[in-house]
């Protein structure tokens, strides 16, 4: 009873300010008592009108603190909850806050290492960048040869946890609430919402899980042989769950266009590696960076390769998202509305009680104003947004990671036609995934399945033995008229016998499988 006074009161006090800018932003089909109805959105609005409701709920986002802002950032992937306008606005929403100071920094280093700063860096700066989370500093480590190394050192705010928990609590009582009483917002599971919120914020709480993440793009990126994008090498030795050390990129931020151009870099070349880079970490390795806006990538000028920093937000798809964003995509490359379709019901996304043919015409009228238009206006961003606009009509499971993905590719999209405005989004599309389904779905894919299933039947005939001698002491132990004092062992010779021919059975089938 005390935790539900607690998290209304606190709810009730971000209600007040949300209020206090005039902020209306929950959609017109979720039902609100009547106290509460100054918060709803009004969706007919002109433009401009919604364009400074959007302004004035970031401005009473970043009133409320670190926890509402790191919300305001996961709602923008979801226009499903907040509706397209207010996901927009909120798609702007940068955590930018005040810095801790220089002696609070020096402490939490201290803290961490346990010894004094200087035995750690040699020389340590000024907060550079101060996020809601943590902020970032230059400094100098001593290498082995005696040299100084720049390096840049991230550090979480102080006592940051326990804001976090405490918010986090408020808003798990929330949508537990809305899951209660209003069976529309049900649909969109805010639990779930939260759920994915919360598991970023406690990634992010441990600076050691940015730092393997950075690590594994690396593999990723030296495994698939790519060229033109990197990550900063993390330095193990100063990095801790509350301080991240990493190389010094001595690079021009996107943001500044401008001296990307005075120094020759190839704009055309840089927003197609934008663009494919993104889309490889997606299908092929599964893991991308969620955060890609122009203040977390530089470019070399020296070669002009993309450099990314700020790991603290990453995408994670399982095999079958991977598949399914890569045979969406060439469906529509290719117009193959009904395949398209049919991967959305192979992958569970729509119910088997929908009609395929009907999602596939659903498909058609998204894809086939796309074609033909000039490049600049085609956009697979706006074309995953059309299609989640679909999940409603067609009762469609949206999972989380999906909307991330889609998030992060209009962020992206916007990154690399700042470079090159003509750039055509499928055409640089289609040869990764080409690539990614013929590697995967090719004939050579199948043989190398194929290869895989027989060493799994091998492997499982290796163990056959085991699993017969496991099996009979576990029907020896089951059987309730067994003696228990030490007896001479009976042969096992008669549960033994079904047992390989059950095997054998086993063994018969798989190679039907395998072998038709």
């Amino acid at each position: 009873m005390f935790k539900a006074i607690r998290n209304t009161y606190r709810l009730t006090k971000a209600g007040a300010t949300l209020a206090w800018y005039g902020v209306g932003f929950v959609p017109d089909y979720v039902t609100l008592p009547a106290p509460l109805r100054i918060l709803r959105a009004d969706e007919r609005e002109s433009g401009a009108k919604r364009q400074a409701r959007g302004e004035r709920l970031a401005k009473a986002i970043r009133a409320l603190g670190p926890t509402y802002i790191k919300l305001g950032q996961f709602l923008a992937t979801r226009p499903d909850v907040v509706g397209p306008h207010l996901a927009t606005a909120l798609g702007s929403l940068r955590d930018r806050l005040p810095p801790f100071s220089v002696d609070k920094a020096h402490h939490e280093i201290e803290a961490s290492f346990g010894k004094r700063w200087q035995d750690v860096f040699v020389e340590f700066g000024p907060p550079l960048a101060a996020a809601s989370i943590a902020q970032v500093h230059k400094a100098a480590v001593r290498t082995p040869g005696g040299n100084t190394r720049a390096v840049a050192v991230k550090i979480l705010r102080p006592d940051v946890e326990r804001r976090f928990e405490r918010d986090l609590e408020s808003f798990y009582f929330a949508a537990h609430t809305a899951e209660r009483f209003s069976p529309q917002m049900r649909r969109l599971r805010p639990v779930a919402a939260v759920d994915t919120l919360a598991q970023s914020v406690v990634l992010e709480m441990d600076l050691r899980l940015e730092a393997a993440a950075i690590s594994e793009m690396a593999d990723n990126i030296a495994k698939g042989g790519d060229v033109g994008f990197r990550v900063p090498r993390v330095d193990w030795e100063r990095t801790s769950k509350r301080v991240l050390t990493l190389d010094w990129i001595d690079g021009i931020p996107l943001t500044n266009i401008e001296a990307i151009r005075a120094a020759g870099v190839d704009m055309e070349a840089l927003g197609l590696t934008v663009i494919q880079s993104f889309l490889k970490h997606a299908i092929r390795d599964g893991f991308f960076h969620a955060d890609m806006h122009q203040g977390n990538l530089f470019v070399d000028p020296r070669d002009g390769a993309l450099i990314a920093v700020d790991f603290g937000i990453m995408g994670r798809l399982g095999p079958k998202e991977q598949r399914f964003l890569a045979e969406i995509l060439y469906g529509f490359i290719t117009r193959n509305y009904y395949r398209a379709s049919e991967i959305h019901f192979e992958a569970g996304y729509v119910p088997a009680n929908q009609s395929v043919a009907a999602f596939g015409q659903a498909l058609r009228a998204i894809g086939e104003p796309i074609m033909g238009r000039p490049a600049e206006e085609i956009s697979m961003a706006r074309l995953l947004t059309q299609l989640f606009d679909n999940t409603e009509v067609f009762q469609m499971k949206m999972r989380p990671e999906l909307l991330l993905l889609q998030k992060t590719m209009v962020v992206v999209e916007g990154v690399a036609r700042s470079l090159d405005p003509k750039l055509n989004i499928w055409v640089a599309a289609e040869p990764v995934v080409r690539e990614w389904l013929t590697s995967q779905l090719g004939p050579r894919a199948q043989i190398r399945d194929a290869v895989s299933n027989v060493n799994a039947l091998a492997s499982a005939l290796r163990q056959a033995p085991d699993l017969i001698e496991r099996g009979a002491k576990i029907v020896d132990a089951l059987d309730p008229d067994k003696p228990r004092e030490t007896s001479p062992r009976p042969s096992r010779w008669p549960i033994a016998v079904p047992l390989w021919l059950a095997t054998g059975a086993l063994v018969t089938i798989a190679a039907k499988l395998l072998f038709p």
